[in-house]
C-alpha cells in the first residue's frame, strides 16, 4: 500500500512510473479521513491543491520533465510555516485573520523540489508546550496510545507521520520541538545547526534572540528520509540572519569515535531509555565504530540558561500580548511562563553576561568534541506521558518536566545539529529513541551514522 511506503521509496517508484503522483496523494488523503478523527494533527487539509498538484507533477512525470527529489511526494508542513494566501495560527486566538504574503523559504524550497502539500498541522499555542493543543483545532493525541500525547510544539507534525496520514515534512525545534515528538511518536526528526535551513518565514520569527535556539528540521519515519528532505531542504537564504552558506558534504567519518551519554549528569531517566541507549551503543561497537562513555564538562546549568532565552527573556513581551485578552490564552502557551510572567524584565547586564556563559559553555562542548565529534544520548527522560502529566517517579527519584526535557534542550541553547530515530519499545508499548548530537554543520555525519543504527536495528514497529 503506498501510504506504508518510506518517503525515499514513493519517490523511486514515481521516477521509475511505479507509482503515480496522483495515487500517492488520493492513498493518503484516504488514510486522513481514515486516522484523522482519533489523532486530530490537521489544522487543515488541502484537498483540492493537492489534487491539482498531483495531475501537473503526473504530466511531468509523462513528458520526461527534469524532476526534483521531491517529485510527486506528498508532505505535510507545520502550522507555524507561511503558505502564501493562507493563515498561520500556531494555534493562537491572537492570530485569527492572519494571512501569509507569501510561502516561507522552506515551503518553497519543499515546492521547487516538486513535493506536494497535504496540509498543515497542530502546534501548541505560539509554540510554547511539550504537548500538541490549542482553543482552535483541539487536542493532538498520539497514534500509538490515545490518552498519550504526541508531545510538543511539531505533535501534529509527529503523529499525521506515525499514523501514515504523510511520509514526511517540516517543523521547527525550540526546546526539542522536533526531537521530543519524534521520540513519542517513534519516528525520525532532525535539529540542524541554525543556518542549515533558512527559518524565513516562520512564526515566531526566527531573528535574535528566537533564533539563538531555534532552527527549521524535517520528520519522516526514517534517518534516510530525513536525509533527503535535508538535501531538498538546506541552503543559504540571505533573509535568514543565521543562514550560513554550507554546501552539502560527505559524511566524513574519519578517525569517528562516539561518546556514550546514559543521561544528563544526576538527573535520572527512565530505565527502559537508558537500556535502549545501551541497545544502541553495542549496535555500534557491532558496526565497528568506537564508542565511549563521556561525560560534558561545565554544561550542568545549561537547561537554566536555556530557560532564560526561551522563556524568560521573551516573557515581558508575551505579557504584552496577553494584556487585557487573558480569556483568550490556552494553557499550552501560559502554563510554563507562569513564573516568568511574574518576574522583572531582565536587565540588558543580564543578557549580555548570560550570552557570555552561553559561548563559554559551547566553546568548552566543543573543545571536546575535537576527540569525540558525535554523542549518542538519550533524546528525553520519560516515553510519550499522559495528557497533562508533570511528575514521574523514576526509581526512587521523582523528576518533572524540565527535568525530563534535560537531555534536549541544551543543544538549542549550543547551536548543535541532533537527529532522534527510533531504536526500542517500552513494556507499556510505547516507541522509545535516542539522540545523535554533533559538531556544528556536521549533519550528514549524524544521519549517516543513523541510517547505519537504523539499518542494523531492522524494521520498527508501527502503531
Amino acid at each position: 500500500m503506498p501510504v506504508h511506503s518510506s518517503l525515499c521509496l514513493m519517490a523511486g517508484m514515481v521516477r521509475d512510473r511505479a507509482v503515480s503522483p496522483v495515487e500517492l496523494v488520493e492513498s493518503h488523503l484516504a488514510q486522513i479521513a481514515a486516522q484523522n478523527p482519533r489523532i486530530n494533527a490537521f489544522v487543515m487539509v488541502l484537498e483540492d491543491e493537492a489534487r491539482a498538484a498531483a495531475k501537473l507533477a503526473e504530466s511531468a512525470v509523462m513528458h520526461g520533465e527534469a524532476l526534483g527529489l521531491l517529485h510527486g511526494i506528498p508532505v505535510t508542513v507545520k502550522d507555524s510555516f507561511d503558505m502564501a494566501g493562507l493563515p498561520t495560527l500556531c494555534g493562537s486566538r491572537f492570530r485569527l485573520g492572519h494571512k501569509a504574503a507569501e510561502d516561507a523559504t522552506a515551503v518553497a524550497r519543499l515546492r521547487a523540489a516538486g513535493a506536494i502539500i497535504l496540509g498543515k498541522t497542530n502546534t501548541p499555542e505560539l509554540l510554547s508546550s511539550y504537548e500538541t493543543d490549542n482553543f482552535i483545532t483541539g487536542r493532538t493525541n498520539n497514534p500509538w496510545n490515545l490518552e498519550r500525547t504526541p508531545g510538543g510544539s511539531s505533535g501534529g507534525e509527529a503523529a499525521a507521520i506515525a499514523a501514515f496520514c504523510s511520509p514526511g515534512g517540516i517543523g521547527s525545534d525550540g526546546g526539542g520541538s522536533i526531537r521530543i515528538p519524534a521520540h513519542f511518536c517513534g519516528i525520525a526528526g532532525l535539529k540542524p545547526t541554525p543556518g542549515r535551513i533558512s527559518g524565513c518565514g516562520h512564526f515566531p520569527t526566527m531573528n535574535h534572540p528566537f533564533g539563538l535556539l531555534s532552527t527549521v528540521g524535517a520528520l519522516a519515519r526514517s534517518a534516510e528520509d530525513l536525509r533527503l528532505l535535508f538535501a531538498a531542504l538546506a541552503g543559504y537564504d540571505s533573509q535568514d540572519p543565521f543562514s550560513a552558506p554550507v554546501p552539502l558534504q560527505p559524511p566524513g567519518d574519519a578517525g569517528l569515535r562516539v561518546g556514550i551519554v546514559e543521561q544528563f549528569y544526576r538527573v535520572p531517566v527512565d530505565p527502559e531509555i537508558r537500556q535502549t541507549v545501551q541497545r544502541a551503543a553495542q549496535t555500534l561497537d557491532g558496526l565497528r565504530i568506537p564508542t565511549e562513555p563521556f561525560e560534558p564538562r561545565g554544561l550542568e546549568r545549561a537547561p537554566n540558561l536555556w530557560w532564560f532565552f526561551f522563556g524568560q527573556l521573551p516573557a515581558p513581551m508575551t505579557k504584552q500580548i496577553l494584556q487585557g485578552r487573558e480569556a483568550d490564552a490556552h494553557w499550552t502557551s501560559t502554563e510554563f511562563l507562569a513564573d516568568a510572567l511574574e518576574q522583572a524584565a531582565p536587565s540588558v547586564e543580564q543578557l549580555l553576561l548570560n550570552l557570555a556563559k552561553r559561548d563559554r559553555m559551547r566553546a568548552g562542548l566543543l573543545r571536546q568534541m575535537e576527540e569525540v565529534p558525535v554523542l549518542l544520548m538519550p533524546p528525553c527522560g520519560v516515553t510519550a506521558f499522559r495528557h497533562r502529566s508533570r511528575r514521574w517517579k523514576i526509581a526512587d527519584e521523582e523528576i518533572g518536566l524540565f527535568q525530563a526535557m534535560m537531555p534536549a534542550t541544551p543543544f538549542n541553547l549550543l547551536g548543535l545539529p541532533a537527529v532522534v530515530v527510533p531504536f526500542g519499545m517500552s513494556a507499556e508499548g510505547l516507541p522509545i529513541g535516542v539522540q545523535l548530537v554533533g559538531r556544528p554543520y556536521e549533519e550528514e555525519l549524524i544521519l549517516d551514522l543513523a541510517v547505519r543504527l537504523e539499518n542494523a536495528r531492522g524494521p520498527f514497529a508501527t502503531p
